[in-house]
């Protein structure tokens, strides 16, 4: 029977394509406000309306990787959601351009580092631009603080506009009149005021204390930021000295730190010990009388179960000296060398000329060099150092391990030290509900585990400045107890280039005149601060327009596993501190992106894959598509193949949504239109589709979400349209014609938004092809309006597409075309599935062919048997 002409086509590409998609629709969007928080509505229907992000801002050192993309598509695909759910949808983007990484990033590509002590340099060129042959501190040019800073902001700013091009062809839905830089006025005096407050209320404090050192970056670390790794070293048994003469021997790694030991300690059970605990003992070759104490930290089954606790070699030297009261002799300097000078209570005894001929001044290394051969000499080493793999702890981003080095830092409380406080935050942790679930425990074991504050300050140079100076007394020495803060209105403030209320320029460094704080924040303390700086909180401080109200608490903070002890902890801390209750009601925490070798992929371990390449091979939807195969919580695999099955399905949208609108449009109730068995089967599939896809979204699981669209959506195509497709040409009756076209149409409509949240730009291609305005200002799917008027029965599509697949199969079997005709066949299977396919047998032998007899048998599988084909054969061509 020969087919029925087409009727016309809307607006539809005779050659759909992927290709210009991204710049197109990016521009559109971008000259629409598509994506633009609309606070005048917000404000008009109240704080329920809005759905707010906290949107974490990436780090502008450099290039953005996958890790990026997975983390932040799956943010964008809910953002989406809610924007279709009818939410105004507050969603900022930051950068974060402070700190350490920026700094490095700064020194490898000029070939400079800063140096306090130069003036700045008008004019100043850097050496080099991106082409530094070497990054060794060596080879690097000092510049003056201010020409660094300088650097750093000019180099940000180029590494920011890569990003914000990259997150655009990405279709992430950002509202980019909501941007913001970690490093600008705004976010450095909420930052400075935060921290005002901290202190007014008793919060923040500074002290003069041991704490880890970083002695390639010259900067001290925080808890949050030590990573443990193995380090080589050997155990030297050294021999302290009773007053009778008789050893005692300790086992070291740390034989260069002798110097510096004021106890040794012992466990009180230790009955070795036990006799000796209250006396003293000499240090060999330095000859220091120092005591025999009893602390429940010393191993008793480590070495030799008595250890020397010097100040300082490790944070258990830290504890017991705290514990214990013991004097402080630090001898190791911020440049991880001895000091210089002989120490009072070594210059006295027979290792002073040791001391300063052979360890002063030196590395830690050559020190241990030297004292271990001296203690050779001296027969105070028992045996040869036993090489060993020790634990050290590293800076996150240092290539050495942690020195531990008095100095005067800046702590927020953070319940480190304070049970009480500790418990409330542990406690503000179950506000906030965790996907996936078990994250919580993971916030709650970090927080209890807590053994000091939050130092917050860092000794670099591109950062937040600590906004205080001191007064300096008439001998010209700070004084620090009597801090001297700005205004919150006079924020931000550098207390480098400007002078305190009340002072003049000219009293800078004079006796009776003042100081500035030199230091700045760390990274954490401003980016713990994100809802305040996105939301305009100073703003609402100063009695300005704001929309602070109208988005905090947020509803979601969306970050990586592997910082829930910084940035998450951070801001719960800061928040609790400021408005008593978290920042947000969610914590969305998304896993790594492992490389084929299932390692995590980061900058530091050079195994990154930039995405710029990626999307512009195989396109932003089918990255994104990869991205959000990946659920909440779970690491997942670099998958160049997963991304070229999302290719696919964006091409299969394109050409299947050509058909579907191929047959003009089609007037009236189109839910009412929908006659036949066949047709409103799929359309009550899809139905169910619906309801799986939208509790996916609500649990905050993505992925179960484009799993169940995406299964419909491959059957649709493969067996719906194929059994449609005659009856939709008008082949048999006008009735079931227009049943057909008012079913893809429904159909296509609910599926375009299902997938909209996923693939941004190929959705809205198709859209626009037959609607006016964006799918992503439209209205997610509800099953009641998918549905047909008179319901369907979904098991009628599930018993055809079974029958269609075995007719294939049959074929398939046979090596003959599926052009070929079955001229007689008998379809097994249970009798639901056969009273199924019974009810829409002409479209299922229109498909397959199917121009004999066809027989039905009950059975347990559905399987073709019986069959007999006339193979198709292809017409000659006419010469």
């Amino acid at each position: 029977m020969p087919k029925a002409p087409r009727p016309p086509a809307e607006s539809v590409p005779d050659r759909p394509s992927l290709d210009g998609l991204e710049e197109k629709w990016t521009a559109v969007w971008s000259d629409q406000g598509t994506y633009t928080f609309d606070r005048e509505a917000a404000r008009s229907a109240g704080r329920s309306s809005v759905f707010s992000i906290d949107t974490p801002p990436p780090t502008a050192s450099g290039s953005l990787h996958m890790g990026h993309v997975f983390s932040y598509t799956h943010t964008d695909c809910m953002a989406r959601y809610k924007r279709m759910r009818g939410f105004q949808v507050f969603y900022p983007i930051g950068w974060d351009d402070n700190g350490l990484p920026t700094e490095k990033r700064v020194q490898n590509y000029y070939g400079v580092r800063g140096d306090a002590s130069l003036p700045y340099a008008a004019d100043f060129q850097p050496p080099h631009r991106g082409d530094a042959r070497s990054t060794r501190s060596a080879d690097e040019q000092p510049v003056s603080r201010q020409n660094f800073i300088e650097l750093c902001a000019e180099l940000t700013v180029q590494d920011e506009k890569a990003f914000e091009s990259l997150f655009r062809r990405l279709g992430f839905s950002l509202d980019w009149n909501l941007t913001y830089r970690t490093i600008d006025d705004h976010s450095r005096a909420t930052s400075q005021q935060a921290f005002l407050r901290n202190l007014a209320r008793g919060e923040a404090y500074q002290a003069e204390a041991p704490g880890l050192w970083d002695v390639t970056f010259q900067t001290a670390v925080a808890q949050a930021e030590l990573e443990a790794r193995d380090y080589p070293g050997a155990y030297h048994r050294v021999a302290f000295h009773r007053p009778d003469g008789q050893p005692i021997h300790i086992e070291t790694t740390r034989p260069e730190l002798i110097p510096a030991v004021v106890a040794l300690i012992a466990h009180p059970d230790d009955e070795r010990y036990a006799g000796l605990f209250g006396s003293t003992v000499t240090s060999p070759l330095f000859g220091v009388r120092i005591p025999v104490l009893a602390h429940r930290a010393a191993e008793r089954d480590k070495g030799a179960g008595i250890a020397m606790c010097c100040t300082f070699g490790d944070l258990t030297d830290v504890l017991w000296w705290r514990e214990l009261q013991l004097p402080t002799r630090s001898i190791l300097t911020r440049t991880g060398r001895i000091q210089a000078e002989t120490p009072s209570w070594v210059a006295a005894g027979p290792g002073a000329d040791l001391f300063a001929e052979q360890v002063a001044g030196k590395t830690a290394f050559s020190a241990r060099e030297a004292v271990v051969s001296a203690l050779r000499a001296s027969g105070d080493l028992a045996g040869e150092p036993t090489p060993t793999q020790r634990k050290a702890n590293f800076y996150e981003r240092g290539e050495k391990p942690l020195e531990i080095v008095t100095s005067r830092q800046w702590y927020i409380r953070n319940g480190g030290r304070d049970a009480s406080l500790n418990d409330k935050l542990v406690s503000q942790g179950q506000s906030v509900d965790f996907h996936p679930p078990f994250m919580r425990s993971r916030y709650a074991n970090w927080v209890s585990g807590l053994n000091g504050d939050w130092l917050v300050s860092r000794q670099r140079f591109f950062g937040v400045p600590i906004p205080v100076w001191y007064p300096l007394d008439a001998a010209g020495d700070p004084q620090y107890a009597a801090v001297i803060c700005p205004e919150e209105s006079a924020l931000p403030v550098d207390p480098a280039a400007e002078p305190p209320p009340g002072y003049t320029e000219d009293q800078r460094g004079e006796p009776g005149g003042f100081i500035g704080d030199p230091d700045i924040f760390d990274t954490w303390a401003t980016s713990s601060l994100t809802p305040e700086i996105a939301g305009g909180w100073r703003a609402r401080e100063a009695g300005e327009e704001s929309d602070f109200d109208l988005v905090f608490p947020m509803d979601v903070r969306p970050q990586a596993h592997d910082i829930i002890r910084t940035w998450l902890f951070a801001t719960v801390v800061r928040s609790y501190y400021e408005h008593g209750c978290v920042p947000w009601a969610n914590a969305a925490i998304s896993g790594w992106i492992l490389d084929p070798e299932r390692k995590k992929m980061s900058k530091s371990k050079g195994n990154v894959v930039t995405p710029e390449d990626v999307v512009r091979e195989h396109s932003a939807d089918a990255v994104r598509y990869w991205a959000a195969s990946g659920r909440l919580g779970t690491d997942a695999a670099y998958d160049i193949g997963q991304m070229k099955v999302g290719r696919r399905l964006a091409i299969k949208v394109l050409n299947a949504s050509k058909f579907a609108l191929s047959f003009g449009r089609v007037d009236g109730d189109l839910r009412a239109s929908v006659t036949d068995p066949l047709d409103r089967a799929m359309l009550a599939t899809l139905a169910e589709v619906v309801q799986t896809a939208t509790a996916g979204f609500e649990a905050w699981d993505y992925t179960r979400s484009l799993d169940a669209t995406e299964t419909f959506f491959w059957t649709f195509c493969d067996d719906y349209l194929e059994l449609a497709k005659d009856r939709a040409y008008g082949v048999r009756d006008e009735q079931g014609a227009a049943s057909a076209r008012a079913a893809l149409r429904l159909a296509l409509d609910a599926l375009l938004r299902l997938l909209a949240p996923f693939l941004p730009y190929v959705t809205e291609e198709v859209w626009s092809w037959w609607h006016d305005g964006s799918v992503h200002r439209t209205s997610w799917p509800t099953a009641a309006e998918v549905g047909p008027a008179t319901p369907g029965d979904p098991e009628i599509l599930t018993a055809v597409s079974a029958a269609l697949s075995q007719v294939r199969k049959a074929k398939s079997d046979a090596k003959v075309g599926m052009r070929s005709q079955i001229t007689a066949a008998t379809l097994v299977g249970p009798d639901h599935l056969l009273s199924g396919v019974r009810q829409v047998e002409s479209d299922l032998r229109a498909t397959g062919r199917l121009t004999g007899s066809l027989g039905y048998l009950t059975g347990d599988q559905v399987e073709l048997r019986d069959v007999e084909l006339v193979p198709y054969v292809k017409p000659s061509t006419p010469p």
